[in-house]
């Protein structure tokens, strides 16, 4: 890796990555080309805070952001608006039950006519994951139908969000709150967000230097985390949750990157 581009990955080494510090300043964070999408090197990508984004027709591209966008579970934003839909309780909200459907839901095309970067590839990779019990999903129910929803990857006391969808006003937002609250009450210390966003930024996101933020992996990451059936805690009450400030909900068919938003 250096100056003129971005480092190609070993095909053979499914552990090979270059050092973060590596990555392009423009475009902001490129890292890597080629590799593959097995579980042991995307495990291992997010070991060392490094996610796959690419589309179609692209070779595979690893990414590493410098600032990157988190979310402390302990600094979550429920703004006055969204506390009101969570106390109304519209969604029924579930953990892994659906899968398959969230993340197809995520790899639908944009209500602004753009492609996804979901690529069938992407699909297939993150189902093995979750096969393998390193990839979860929080779900939005309405009447019968997946309405919201997000996915991601678990390893030690990180959660690292992929993507969300919302096809009903604050679908996604009060998943996200279940969610965060849920994985707070586990232990989990941080949230990776990886991409900024004004959606996210309502909900507590922060952005930490690329230095810090693979600091926080190097503990968090390596740690036991969550072990058990993911499932939410009834007990728990993500509606009580502070205000630390007002925002707009969320509305409309959306798909986002990054908790990716």
């Amino acid at each position: 890796m250096h100056s003129l581009g971005p480092y190609w990955l070993d095909p053979d080494d499914r552990d090979s990555f270059p050092d973060v510090s590596l990555a392009l300043r423009e475009p902001d964070g490129l890292l890597a080309l080629g590799g593959d999408l097995s579980p042991e090197r995307l495990l291992g990508a997010y070991r060392r805070g490094i996610f796959p984004w690419y589309s179609e027709g692209q070779p595979i591209l690893w990414w590493s952001p410098d600032p990157r966008v988190v979310l402390f579970p302990e600094h979550l934003r429920v703004s006055r608006s969204l506390r009101r839909t969570l106390r109304r309780a519209p969604f029924e909200i579930r953990l892994d039950t659906a899968f398959g459907d969230v993340i197809d839901a995520c790899a639908a095309p944009r209500a602004d006519g753009q492609g996804t970067w979901i690529t069938e590839e992407m699909n297939r990779a993150y189902r093995r994951l979750h096969a393998l019990g390193h990839a979860h999903c929080a779900e939005a129910w309405s009447e019968g139908r997946l309405v919201g929803g997000l996915y991601g990857v678990a390893v030690g006391r990180v959660f690292f969000g992929e993507s969300m969808f919302s096809r009903v006003t604050d679908a996604s937002k009060v998943a996200f709150v279940h969610l965060v609250r849920q994985l707070q009450a586990w232990g989990f210390a941080l949230i990776d967000c990886q991409v900024d966003s004004a959606h996210l930024r309502s909900l507590g996101a922060e952005t930490l230097a690329r230095a810090d933020f693979t600091e926080y992996l190097d503990r968090y990451c390596s740690e036991d985390g969550w072990v058990g059936q993911w499932a939410l805690d009834p007990a728990l009450d993500p509606g009580l949750a502070p205000d630390r400030d007002r925002q707009p909900s969320d509305s409309g068919d959306q798909q986002t990157r990054g908790g990716h938003s």
